[in-house]
């Protein structure tokens, strides 16, 4: 009985692997949304210790080719 337990068919085979190819690539995928998540919250803690005057400032966008009037 147990010989017969264990036996597995070409079917079930190529299911298992099919199922672990695509573990391994939501697995990698994963990673790599939580890599992103990381840097970005890296950014966000960096810009917490920036004094408050730096974030009132005006944009420096120097190649704004609009006339607003600005000096």
């Amino acid at each position: 009985m147990s010989d017969e337990y264990f036996r597995e068919g070409r079917t079930t085979s190529l299911v298992y692997w099919g199922l672990g190819q695509m573990m391994k690539g939501a697995g990698m995928a994963a990673a790599f949304v939580i890599a992103i998540g990381l840097a970005l919250w890296v950014l966000y803690a960096v810009g917490l210790f920036l004094p408050e005057e730096s974030r009132q400032t005006p944009d420096p966008n120097t190649w704004d080719v609009e006339d607003r009037g600005e000096p």
